[in-house]
C-alpha cells in the first residue's frame, strides 16, 4: 500500500459560486470516513484551510474538476514546454490579458486565447483561425479526447455552453492554483512534479485533476446517469455506491449516508462525491493513477487522475 493522505478533498468546480461543491474524506485508523458534500464558499482560502488541517506532518490530496495543463499544439505556439512555470507567468507581461475572455474574434491571440465572452455569432472556427490551428482537437489534451465509454471533453479555451470548462479553469488557475504555488511551498501538482507515490510526503498538499464523468463507469454499469440532474436518476445508483463503500472499506458519516439515500441535493453535490470516491480508488491502490510515460503529458498537458492511458 502507498502512503495514505490523512485527508482527501474533491471539488466539483463551476463558474457560479453556488455550483462549487466539495466532498472530503478523513483517514481514521486504516480506513476513510467520507463526509457530506458542502459548498466551497471561500474558494480563495481553500488551500490555506487544507494546510491548516494537515499541519507540517500530514498529507492531503485535493482534486479539482477543471483542466490542469495546456494542449501541446497551443504550447508549441508559445514555445512552452512545461505547464507549471507557464501558470506562474499568467496575468503579467505578455500574458497580462490572458484571463480576459475575448468578446470578439479579432481580440483572440495566443496571449489571450479564451473565447467567447457572450453567445451570438461566435463559432469555434474563429478560435482555430485566430490561433492558426485546423482541428478542434488541436485544443484538446490527450486526456480530453473521447473514447468508447466517454465523450471528448470540451476544449480548454472555448467558454460557451453547458459543458464548457474554460471559465472554471480561469477561476481555478487565477484564484486557487497560482496563489497556492506562489505562497505555499508544500503545494505540488500531479503529474507535473512527479508520480503520485513520490509526492505523498509529510506536509504536502498534492493537487490532481479530476473528471467525475470519467469515474461513472468505475461504479455504475451501463448508462444509469442519463439525466443525472433528476433526483430519481441519482437515487437509482444508491445501491451501487453503498456496495462500493463496503468493498473499499470506506465508511460514511450519518449526514452523507442520508444525502446519498435522498439522492443528493443537486448534481454538483453528486459529482463532488463521485469524484472523491474516484480519488479514493486510486489512493487506496484499487486503481492506477493512469498517466502515460510520455514526458510531454507529464510536464505540459497533465492528466486526469485514474484515467487509463
Amino acid at each position: 500500500m502507498p502512503k495514505l493522505p490523512i485527508v482527501a478533498y474533491h471539488a466539483d468546480w463551476g463558474t457560479d459560486p453556488t455550483k462549487r461543491w466539495f466532498c472530503k474524506a478523513v483517514l481514521e485508523g486504516d480506513r476513510y470516513r467520507a463526509h457530506a458534500p458542502a459548498l466551497v464558499v471561500d474558494h480563495r482560502g481553500l488551500m490555506n484551510r487544507v494546510k491548516g488541517e494537515i499541519g507540517e506532518t500530514g498529507i492531503a490530496v485535493v482534486g479539482f474538476d477543471f483542466p490542469i495543463g495546456i494542449p501541446a499544439r497551443y504550447a508549441a505556439l508559445l514555445g512552452v514546454t512545461e505547464f507549471k512555470p507557464f501558470l506562474l507567468e499568467l496575468g503579467d507581461g505578455d500574458f497580462s490579458d490572458f484571463y480576459r475572455i475575448s468578446a470578439r474574434s479579432s481580440e483572440i491571440s495566443k496571449y489571450r486565447p479564451f473565447y467567447p465572452y457572450t453567445p451570438g455569432g461566435t463559432k469555434q472556427i474563429h478560435l482555430l483561425s485566430a490561433l492558426g490551428l485546423t482541428s478542434i482537437n488541436d485544443l484538446r489534451r490527450k486526456c480530453d479526447l473521447g473514447y468508447e465509454s466517454r465523450k471528448p471533453a470540451c476544449p480548454l479555451f472555448w467558454t460557451l455552453g453547458a459543458n464548457q470548462v474554460g471559465r472554471a479553469a480561469i477561476i481555478g488557475w487565477r484564484d486557487v492554483l497560482a496563489p497556492a504555488l506562489s505562497n505555499l511551498t508544500s503545494v505540488v501538482l500531479w503529474p507535473f512534479d512527479g508520480s503520485i507515490d513520490s509526492l505523498l510526503k509529510p506536509g504536502n498538499i498534492v493537487v490532481v485533476e479530476t473528471y467525475p464523468a470519467e469515474c461513472y463507469s468505475w461504479f455504475f454499469q451501463g448508462e444509469p446517469l442519463r439525466g443525472k440532474g433528476k433526483v430519481e436518476v441519482r437515487k437509482r445508483v444508491v445501491p451501487a455506491l453503498l456496495k462500493w463503500a463496503q468493498s473499499a472499506n470506506v465508511t460514511f458519516d450519518p449526514e452523507l449516508q442520508r444525502t446519498i439515500e435522498d439522492g443528493f441535493p443537486n448534481d454538483d453535490a453528486f459529482d463532488a462525491t463521485i469524484g472523491l470516491f474516484g480519488m479514493l480508488e486510486v489512493l487506496m491502490n484499487r486503481r492506477g493513477s493512469g498517466e502515460p510515460e510520455e514526458g510531454k503529458v507529464r510536464k505540459l498537458e497533465g492528466w486526469i487522475f485514474g484515467q487509463s492511458c
